[in-house]
C-alpha cells in the first residue's frame, strides 16, 4: 500500500511516523510547502519507505499528480482545505480522511457521498482526537445501551509541568484554540441543540495521576454527532479541560477584546487584535522541551435491558520518552493514521461519505489504539 500525508507537521509527521511501522505500507509520501525540517523520529526512515515531497495544495494539478497511486491520502493541513482535497482524491482514486475541526466543511463534505461510493472510496472526516476519538468512543457507548439520556465529552491537551499564568502549553495551533475560545459551543439540551458561549459553565473533574481540572464549554468537539441525535437523546455536551483558573483568564482577555478579529486603529496603523494576542503569547506558550499529556473522559449514560447503565471511557496518555512523539501527536496523528490503514484494508463499510463515530468500528478501532500503547479504560457501572 502506498500511503500520501498532506502535512508535514506535528499530526501529519506523526501520522506518517505510524504508517511507517506497518509492514503491508510500502511507502509513505510526506507532502507539504517544505519538508526541510522533518522531526528526528522520521530520520531513519528517509531513503527507505519514507518519500518527503514538496507540495502546495493550492496548486490542484499537482496535488492530483501527487495523490495518484496512493491508496489513501491522509489530510493534516489546516481544515478549511478539506474540502478541495476531498475533490481532489476522489477524482485521483484514493480514500481519504481528515483531522475535521470545521462542521460546515464535513456537511458539505457529505455532499458527495454518492460521488465517492460510486467510485469505490470512503471519505472520513473528523479523525483525530476531538473530534474523532472522542466521538467513536461516544458512539461505542450509545451502540451498547438501548436507549441514551446523556452524553458527556471531556478532552484536553495539558503540560505535565504547569506554568502560570495560564497552565498551558501551545500543543496544536494557537489559532486554533484561540477559535474554539471564541466561537459558540453546540450543545443539545432537552433533545433540542442549544449553543452556548465558549468558556463558560465551567466545573471540576479530576483524572488519577493528573489532579483536579476544570471543563469548560468549546466549539468543534462534537462535530456532526450533535446533529445525529438531536430529538432522541436529551443531552449531550463537549467540554475542554484545562487546570484550574486557566478558563477565567481567558474569558477576561477575550471579553476585553484581545482576541477579535477585526482591525483597530492604534496610533494611526490598522492592527487585529488576536492577531497581536498571538504573537504575544506564542513565546511564552511554545514550549519545545515541555512533555505533555492527554486526559480524557467520555461517559455515556442510559438503560440496558430495563436497568439504568453508564458507560466510561478513559484516557490519561503521556508524552514518549523514548520517540519524542507528543501525547497530543500520538492521540491525534495516530488516530488519523489508524483511520487511513483502516480504509486501505478494506475495513470501513460502506463506501460514500461518513464521519469517523458513522462508520469506524469502535472495538476494533480500541484495539488499534492499545497497540499503540494508547489505551482506553473502559467501565460500567
Amino acid at each position: 500500500m502506498k500511503m500520501l500525508v498532506l502535512g508535514a507537521g506535528l499530526q501529519g509527521s506523526a501520522c506518517a511516523y505510524d504508517l511507517l511501522q506497518h509492514a503491508d505500507v510500502t511507502e509513505v509520501r510526506l507532502a507539504d510547502k517544505s519538508v526541510n525540517r522533518l522531526p528526528e523520529f522520521l530520520t531513519p526512515y528517509l531513503g527507505g519507505k519514507l518519500k518527503p515531497m514538496t507540495l502546495d495544495v493550492t496548486d490542484r494539478a499537482a496535488t492530483l499528480k501527487a495523490m495518484r497511486g496512493a491508496t489513501a491520502v491522509m489530510s493534516a493541513v489546516p481544515y478549511y482545505f478539506n474540502m478541495p482535497m476531498t475533490e481532489a482524491a476522489i477524482a485521483s482514486g484514493a480514500h481519504f480522511c481528515d483531522l475535521g475541526g470545521n462542521t460546515e466543511i464535513v456537511f458539505q463534505q457529505r455532499e458527495l457521498t454518492d460521488r465517492a461510493a460510486s467510485c469505490g472510496l470512503t471519505v472520513i472526516p473528523d479523525c483525530g482526537l476531538a473530534p474523532g476519538m472522542v466521538n467513536i468512543l461516544a458512539q461505542l457507548g450509545i451502540s451498547r445501551c438501548d436507549s441514551v439520556s446523556a452524553v458527556k465529552i471531556f478532552v484536553g491537551g495539558l503540560p505535565q509541568k504547569p506554568e502560570p499564568p495560564l497552565n498551558y502549553q501551545v500543543v496544536y495551533s494557537l489559532e486554533g484554540v484561540l477559535d474554539y475560545y471564541t466561537t459558540l459551543s453546540w450543545v443539545i439540551r432537552d433533545g433540542k441543540r442549544h449553543q452556548v458561549k465558549a468558556l463558560s459553565e465551567r466545573e471540576s473533574i479530576s483524572f488519577d495521576g493528573v489532579g483536579e481540572l476544570e471543563a469548560f464549554h468549546t466549539a468543534g468537539g462534537l462535530s456532526t454527532i450533535g446533529f445525529r441525535y438531536e430529538g432522541q437523546i436529551p443531552t449531550m455536551e463537549y467540554k475542554t479541560l484545562r487546570y484550574p483558573g486557566h478558563a477565567h483568564i481567558m474569558e477576561a482577555i477575550r471579553d476585553l477584546g484581545l482576541l477579535d478579529l477585526g482591525a483597530i486603529d492604534v496610533k494611526g496603523s490598522k492592527v487585529v487584535p488576536r492577531d497581536v494576542a498571538i504573537a504575544c503569547m506564542a513565546p511564552h506558550l511554545n514550549k519545545p522541551d515541555g512533555r505533555d499529556l492527554v486526559a480524557m473522559r467520555v461517559i455515556v449514560t442510559g438503560v440496558k435491558d430495563g436497568k439504568p447503565v453508564t458507560h466510561t471511557f478513559e484516557l490519561v496518555d503521556r508524552f514518549d520518552e523514548k520517540t519524542h512523539i507528543t501525547s497530543m501527536e500520538r492521540t491525534t496523528g495516530f488516530s488519523l493514521a489508524i483511520t487511513g490503514l483502516m480504509q486501505a484494508q478494506g475495513r470501513i463499510k460502506p463506501a460514500g461519505v461518513h464521519t469517523s463515530d458513522e462508520c469506524m468500528p469502535g472495538e476494533a478501532y480500541v484495539a488499534e489504539l492499545a497497540k499503540r500503547g494508547i489505551n482506553i479504560v473502559q467501565s460500567v457501572s
